[in-house]
């Protein structure tokens, strides 16, 4: 395999370093080489990307959802291929990456339909009404347009839906914004191979030379370049608190500030109610080991914090999640970086006095590199409260147990929380109507709020809210799962008083998708 950056539809050599995919498991070099890109192909790629957007962003609803579904068809012809080489390069094993190649197509396959029936652009009409007093009122029609090239940088935990042709991709192309990505230094053949597919779609569909890019790095050079091109008008990026709020400074540092949509992790707190551990204590043990040690822990939405007031119950929950976490066996971490990260920082909560450890996995294979054993530990919630450092995130197969007193002291653990993707209540059935402060708390700290569930597990579709208050990401109005995704890359744009033959055919009267409002102002102050 030999990965050259693909710039303007065609591969080119930079002629720089050469790079390396690793496999996590044994450390060693897996085969093909890929070239570090350098300044000039940042270049190259964003003024390509310029000057596709100048045609791709007035092609045709039906050609761009064509041009999305044929990405789907050649992600899905190279299935085997791909799922062989993601799980080389990551350790994930290969019945997930089989799932995350449909959840990758699927969403490309979403963003087509939405894009085809076309109602997301929301567009609306206000016509004339020349004899108002004291002024008449112009014809007046608003409607959403693209903004232009999209920087996406790829995840280390999703070789697939969150990279390359992931979700900011496809639904950056779906708004009619061309797309230059940085591939994540985890999974350079991955990224070689979905690459390839997105171009053979460009060829086939015949859109502008351009609308897709992919450059190589693998340290922080390449990616600040994209940022502070001028040419860049959003960046998306999937990661640590620290990596996002870098992306973003350098982005508020431009002459011209651009958008930065960074979902940077959460610790995604679990309350467990009374009722829920009085009906089903070992029950819920099993099925949060399941959840904490899903993927290695490697998931933006892992269960990191649980949350319950002392009671027997409680005891009985703890003692069968001690028994399940201790029968799981250990799993590879996506990266050697990766897993340095999270056996430092377990360590650090073994040794710490204030934490009680109530689990932990079984080291599977010695032999293995980047091994993770699963950690789960109990604190006091007065501890809890008192030391932030528990409140940070621990990314891989953490999750640590804050025990209450009282109500009172479980809502003061719920108040001390930062911003988080998700807030899971285990309750019982008519037990929520006595912990309405408790739901509003909650509801303040996060971005989906989910009931007698778990929070690892993302549904891709029209309703998902996936990002929540800081530091969860950095802007709580936007997702970046489901088709309301697309509403980052977009910015509205009305027209005053133009013919019906030079508007846009969403604005042109009879569109059955515009909505019409009729806003009849009685003005008594002309305002000067």
């Amino acid at each position: 395999m030999n990965g050259k950056n693909i710039i303007a539809s065609e591969y080119v050599d930079a002629n720089e370093k050469s790079l390396h995919a690793i496999n996590p498991a044994t450390g060693v070099a897996i085969d093909g080489d890929f070239f570090k890109a350098n300044e000039k192909l940042v270049n190259d790629a964003l003024t390509s990307a310029t000057e596709a957007f100048q045609l791709y962003r007035s092609v045709n609803k039906d050609l761009k959802a064509a041009f999305l579904n044929t990405i789907a068809d050649e992600i899905a012809a190279i299935t085997d291929e791909l799922v062989k080489r993601a799980s080389a390069e990551s350790g994930l094993p290969m019945a997930r990456l089989q799932g995350e190649v449909g959840r990758t197509t699927g969403q490309l396959r979403l963003f087509a339909n939405l894009i085809a029936e076309g109602s997301w652009v929301d567009a609306t009409i206000e016509t004339a009404q020349p004899e108002r007093q004291p002024l008449p009122k112009p014809d007046i029609r608003r409607m959403m347009i693209p903004i232009g090239p999209v920087v996406v940088f790829g995840a280390s935990n999703f070789p697939l839906a969150f990279s390359v042709a992931g979700g900011d991709t496809a639904s950056a192309l779906a708004s009619g914004c061309p797309v230059v990505v940085k591939a994540h230094p985890a999974h350079y053949g991955t990224s070689a191979l979905v690459a390839a597919a997105i171009l053979n779609a460009v060829e086939k569909t015949k859109m502008p030379k351009g609308v897709f890019s992919m450059l190589y790095d693998d340290g922080y050079e390449i990616g600040a370049a994209l940022v502070k091109h001028p040419q860049t008008k959003a960046v998306t990026f999937t990661g640590s608190f620290k990596g996002g709020m870098a992306l973003v400074k350098l982005a508020d540092e431009r002459e011209q500030p651009i958008p930065v949509f960074a979902e940077m992790g959460s610790i995604n707190p679990i309350v467990f109610l009374p009722q829920a551990l009085q009906h089903q204590a070992a029950e819920l043990a099993k099925k949060y080991a399941a959840s904490i040690t899903l993927g290695a822990g490697q998931f933006c939405t892992n269960p990191g914090l649980m949350m319950a007031i002392e009671s027997a119950e409680l005891t009985t929950f703890k003692k069968t999640l001690s028994e399940a976490i201790a029968a799981i066996p250990s799993a590879t971490m996506l990266t050697g970086g990766i897993a340095h990260n999270y056996n430092k920082l377990a360590a650090e909560v073994i040794n710490d006095d204030k934490a009680t450890i109530l689990g932990i996995s079984t080291l599977k294979d010695k032999d293995l590199q980047n091994q993770s054993q699963a950690l789960v530990a109990e604190i006091s919630a007065a501890d809890f409260i008192a030391h932030p450092k528990f409140r940070e995130e621990i990314f891989g197969p953490y999750s640590l147990l804050v025990v209450a007193k009282n109500l009172t002291e479980l809502e003061a653990v719920i108040s001390s929380l930062d911003g988080q993707l998700t807030a899971t209540l285990m309750a019982g059935a008519d037990e929520l109507k006595d912990y309405k402060s408790l739901v509003n708390k909650l509801t303040d700290k996060t971005g989906r709020l989910i009931l007698n569930g778990v929070p690892t597990g993302v549904e891709v579709c029209a309703a998902m809210q996936h990002g929540g208050p800081f530091p969860a990401t950095n802007d709580s109005r936007f997702t970046s799962v489901g088709s309301a995704a697309i509403y980052r890359f977009v910015r509205p744009l009305a027209y005053q008083d133009w013919q019906q033959e030079l508007l846009p055919d969403e604005l042109k009267d009879g569109n059955p998708l515009n909505i019409y409002r009729t806003v009849n102002l009685k003005l008594t102050k002309v305002d000067e």
